[in-house]
C-alpha cells in the first residue's frame, strides 16, 4: 500500500507540472518526456513484489523473544503448483501468532497483524487461481516447527514467489 502511495503522489506532482503550463509543454521535447513519465511510473510499480511489505514485518518480527508458539510449516522446495496454497498456509498460521500475541501481549502485535491484513488484502484482490494437485498438502499436513523456523521458511517462500 506504501508502494501505491508514493506511484500516486508522484503522478498527482507530475499531473500538477503539467497542468500549471496548460499542456503548451506537449509542444517541446520536455512536456512528452514528463507526459510519458506519468504514464510509465504505474507499470514499474506493477512489477514490484506484492509481498515487499509482508517481509519487511517479517523482518522485524523474527527476532522477538515473547512469541513461542508451534506452527503449522511449509516446506520452502514444495512445487510450484502449490505456492499459492502454500503462501495461504503460512497467512493462516499468522492468525494463530496473532492471538497468541493478545494473550501475552506480545511487543510485535502490530508487525504480526500488518502481515495477516497484507496478506489477506493481496488474496482478495487476487482470487485463489491454482487449482489443488494431488502433491499440495493441506496445512494441517505440513510439521509444525517453532516460531524461529516457521518465520525462516516464510521468508524463503515469499523470496520464491516473487523472483
Amino acid at each position: 500500500q506504501k508502494t501505491h502511495l508514493k506511484s500516486v503522489c508522484l503522478q498527482y506532482q507530475l499531473y500538477r507540472l503539467l497542468n500549471s503550463h496548460s499542456f503548451c509543454l506537449l509542444k517541446n521535447g520536455m512536456g512528452l518526456i514528463i507526459f510519458f513519465l506519468c504514464a510509465y511510473v504505474p507499470k514499474t510499480e506493477a512489477g514490484h513484489c506484492k509481498w515487499a511489505e509482508v517481509l519487511k514485518d517479517l523482518e522485524r518480527i523474527k527476532t522477538s523473544k515473547d512469541i513461542d508458539v508451534s506452527l503449522y510449516t511449509a516446506n520452502a522446495d514444495e512445487d510450484v503448483k502449490c505456492q499459492e496454497l502454500v503462501m495461504r498456509c503460512f497467512f493462516l498460521e499468522t492468525e494463530v501468532i496473532i492471538q497468541e500475541c493478545r494473550i501475552k501481549n506480545c511487543s510485535k502485535t502490530q508487525d504480526v497483524w500488518n502481515i495477516w491484513k497484507n496478506g489477506n488484502e493481496s488474496f482478495e484482490k487476487n482470487k485463489l487461481t491454482s487449482t489443488k494437485s494431488e502433491k499440495c498438502k493441506e496445512c494441517e499436513e505440513y510439521e509444525e516447527k517453532n516460531f524461529t523456523e516457521f518465520v525462516q521458511n516464510f521468508v524463503k517462500v515469499i523470496q520464491r514467489d516473487c523472483k
